[in-house]
């Protein structure tokens, strides 16, 4: 038996596990503070359980509000309601809602509530054998079968690789899953391939927030996969699109530079630094996604990448461009390309093809920023600058210095 308890009542849940575990022992019981852990993604169907537990009210919320959503979304667990009193206008509407069974949370009917959630159980395995039958597979990522996911939708296609939106079968929760397919060439593994498990070996490497957070790694049906953190709040990429004040920029941009001085610690160069690979969470935090092309620091300029040229013509450094060897003070290159873009509304380079992108970060004056930003010149003349020795000598450094920016266009704003 697997359950879903949602109430913000620790000592209240405590209670609910009492009656549940009589009856089954074993059971899988996850609990689901709203206050703490916040509503249900829009896009869970709670697959993974055989029931759903929840209470009729919380701080600021309602109980019912909830039913009404989690009852419309097609394949929802069954869902017991925990109302005020037994028989009174608001079970009769979560009835009408479309909860399973309804019970008074205070003088709950033990038997009653066990039935209810057996008959709940019952349906719930009912419904998964008739997905089944009728030749439904949602746990099918690419070609790989993945079981404890149930695929949501995809959300993009690489060359190497696919990503998936899905849901975790043993929490309510979203996660990414990206599956690249096991080739084989000359009878090695794949170089991109490679790459592919290189990125879980980086992540692993480094214990912080600033990073993607990996749940799992598996081989599938001849394809690899990682199941990583999903970000509700998307990509910087995205957050850009609405517009950025220069405070938010440089708020933004000291928190990466301390994420790259956490990776660069751990000694592991991101490699592909842009908006594309810097995550938002609700609380705001970001996290570096994406190190199919970072690289061990000790082996910056040897291997089989040695003269080659990897990452995003836009974003890359003068000596990334090149295929020259690279350190540190590559990723904090691009860490400028990403304040210049946040600040101005555009990237410091374009043109018609990657080449002439690379040619003009190496060759091109930085451009000029608008007037009212004009103080941050410094900053961006030192992220930017052409050659490594000129730029900060490391991502701490620069983080000062973006705080110290910040500071003193605040003081600027509040003299003005």
């Amino acid at each position: 038996m697997r359950l879903l308890l949602i109430d913000d009542d620790p000592q209240y849940r405590r209670l609910l596990r009492h009656h549940l575990t009589c009856r089954w022992p074993r059971a899988s019981i996850v609990e689901h503070d709203p206050l703490v852990d916040g509503a249900l993604a829009p896009e869970l169907r709670a697959y993974g359980f055989d029931a759903v537990v929840l209470d009729h009210a919380w701080e600021g919320e309602q109980g019912l509000t909830w039913l009404e959503d989690l009852a419309q979304r097609p394949g929802f667990a069954p869902i017991i309601f925990l109302s005020e009193r037994a028989g009174d206008s608001l079970s009769r509407r979560a009835t009408a809602l479309g909860a399973s069974a309804v019970f008074d949370k205070e003088k709950i009917d033990h038997e009653g509530l066990l039935r209810a959630i057996q008959h709940a159980a019952e349906r719930q395995e009912h419904a998964r054998a008739s997905r089944a039958v009728s030749g439904f597979d949602g746990h099918r990522f690419s070609g790989a079968r993945i079981p404890g996911y149930r695929r949501v939708r995809r959300l993009a296609v690489g060359q190497i690789s696919q990503l998936y939106l899905a849901e975790r079968e043993v929490a309510p929760q979203l996660v990414v899953i990206k599956v690249a397919r096991d080739r084989l060439k000359d009878n090695e593994l794949d170089h991109s391939f490679r790459r592919f498990l290189q990125e879980h070996e980086f992540v692993q490497r480094v214990h912080d927030p600033c990073v993607v957070q990996l749940y799992d790694l598996g081989v599938s049906d001849e394809h690899a996969y990682l199941v990583m953190e999903h970000f509700a709040g998307g990509d910087l990429r995205r957050r850009m699109r609405t517009g950025i004040s220069a405070a938010t920029a440089l708020q933004y941009a000291a928190q990466l530079a301390r994420a790259l001085q956490v990776i660069h610690d751990a000694g592991v160069l991101h490699r592909d630094v842009k908006p594309g690979n810097v995550m938002l969470r609700a609380d705001g935090s970001l996290a570096l996604i994406d190190f199919g092309l970072a690289k061990h620091l000790n082996a910056a300029s040897d291997g089989p990448d040695q003269g080659l040229i990897f990452g995003t013509p836009h974003y890359m450094s003068p000596e990334q461009g090149h295929g020259e060897p690279v350190d540190v003070r590559s990723d904090i290159y691009s860490l400028g390309v990403v304040l210049y873009e946040m600040l101005c509304g555009r990237k410091p380079y374009v043109a018609d093809n990657p080449m002439s992108i690379i040619y003009l970060h190496r060759k091109a004056p930085i451009p000029a920023l608008p007037e009212a930003l004009a103080p941050l010149a410094p900053l961006l003349a030192r992220l930017l600058a052409k050659e490594p020795e000129d730029r900060f000598a490391s991502a701490a450094a620069a983080a000062e210095a973006i705080d110290a920016a910040a500071a003193e266009l605040r003081s600027r704003e509040l003299a003005a």
